[in-house]
């Protein structure tokens, strides 16, 4: 038994000396994508006012709310963050998952997005996903199960939060078109029943499009929390990184700084739509 014993133990060396060398190459590699990540580049939903939109004098950037979020976020880290439009909300995420996109101002939490995203507690808005309808086609709305035999609309990619796209999936017949302005225009033609999407953006967008007759039926389908996420693949996502956004999300959190973004956002958006 000892000598068995004997030619056991340098193999259990073996093996820690093996861990050992995983975790400091580990190490090493989060050094190095930290200290080779001198900036970063954010996108989100473009057609999300006042959240983010296309700035119109250079309509390769995105402004809103979240994008003065991420250059609050770049001071707190001492790293340039870039908000660039990449493409309708679908594009996004698909770039989110290939890593072409470091971060995302903006996204709902769902299971299939952790396969390709970490998210940032905690969430820095609560959003009011509703229905809206034309304003002479209204019809009884008090739970979900009344949506059931209507034509409804969305914008493609969208998430309501798990247990409503579940839902919806199962039992509603809801059609997905590329952009918010598309979504609109169809339920205002009589091409759908019903749009699901935020109000905020929703109201800017009637503005701005002047389009007459539609409104909001409550309750609301959900109350959602928007979150800064990270893409997997990005070249600087390391431990360290992760850390240092998130102390900083917390730090800005307790600031209420979103507040004060919002307001004054709305107004830009407002201005800008009387161009």
């Amino acid at each position: 038994m000892k000598a068995a014993n004997r030619l056991r133990i340098p193999a259990v060396l073996q093996l820690v000396s093996l861990f050992l060398l995983a975790i400091l190459m580990s190490a090493g590699k989060s050094a190095v994508a930290s200290e080779s990540c001198k900036s970063l580049l954010a996108t989100g939903n473009p057609e999300y006012p006042p959240y983010l939109w296309r700035d119109p004098d250079d309509e390769s950037r995105l402004i809103g709310a979240n994008a003065d979020l991420m250059q609050l976020l770049a001071k707190e880290l001492g790293l340039a963050i870039e908000v660039k439009y990449v493409g309708p909300w679908g594009r996004v995420q698909e770039e989110a998952k290939l890593g072409r996109v470091d971060l995302l101002a903006g996204a709902f939490f769902t299971l299939p997005r952790l396969d390709y995203m970490d998210y940032f507690y905690p969430a820095f808005r609560e959003t009011r996903t509703v229905i809206w309808t034309r304003s002479n086609h209204q019809f009884s709305y008090k739970k979900w199960a009344d949506l059931a035999g209507r034509q409804g609309v969305t914008v493609i990619n969208n998430s309501f939060g798990e247990e409503f796209d579940r839902y919806a999936k199962e039992s509603l017949r809801i059609s997905m078109v590329p952009s918010l302005e598309q979504a609109l225009k169809m339920l205002s033609l009589s091409r759908a029943d019903y749009l699901i999407y935020e109000e905020d953006p929703g109201l800017a967008y009637v503005a701005k499009l002047n389009i007459s007759g539609l409104t909001t039926i409550s309750p609301p389908i959900t109350n959602e929390n928007l979150y800064l996420t990270f893409s997997h693949k990005s070249a600087c996502n390391s431990a360290e990184m992760r850390g240092r956004i998130a102390k900083a999300i917390y730090k800005l959190d307790k600031q209420n700084v979103m507040n004060k973004l919002i307001a004054s956002n709305i107004q830009l958006w407002r201005k800008q739509q009387t161009r």
